[in-house]
C-alpha cells in the first residue's frame, strides 16, 4: 500500500485460519453488497500489471495478497 494514494486497508488476515478466513468472508460480500467492485491484481508474464474481476470468495486465488474494491461507474443506461 501507498500512503497518500487513496489506498485503504479494509481487512487484512490468513485465510488458513478459520476465524480470520470467515472473518474476510463477511467483509468481501459487505463491499459487494455495497455496490463495489472487486478484483485481484497480478502481473502477467511480461511484467505488465494486470487485475482478475471476481465475483465470489472463492473465486480468489489462495495465493493473492490482495483484493482491491472500487466503486461501480456511474451513469450509463
Amino acid at each position: 500500500m501507498k500512503p497518500g494514494h487513496g489506498e485503504v486497508l479494509i481487512a487484512e488476515g490468513d485465510v488458513e485460519i478459520a476465524e480470520d478466513e470467515q472473518r474476510l468472508i463477511e467483509e468481501f460480500r459487505r463491499q459487494l453488497d455495497a455496490g463495489r467492485w472487486a478484483a485481484v491484481p497480478y502481473a502477467d508474464p511480461e511484467g505488465r500489471r494486470q487485475a482478475q474481476m471476481v465475483r465470489s470468495f472463492e473465486d480468489i486465488p489462495r495465493a493473492a495478497d490482495r483484493v482491491i474494491f472500487f466503486p461501480r461507474a456511474a451513469g450509463g443506461s
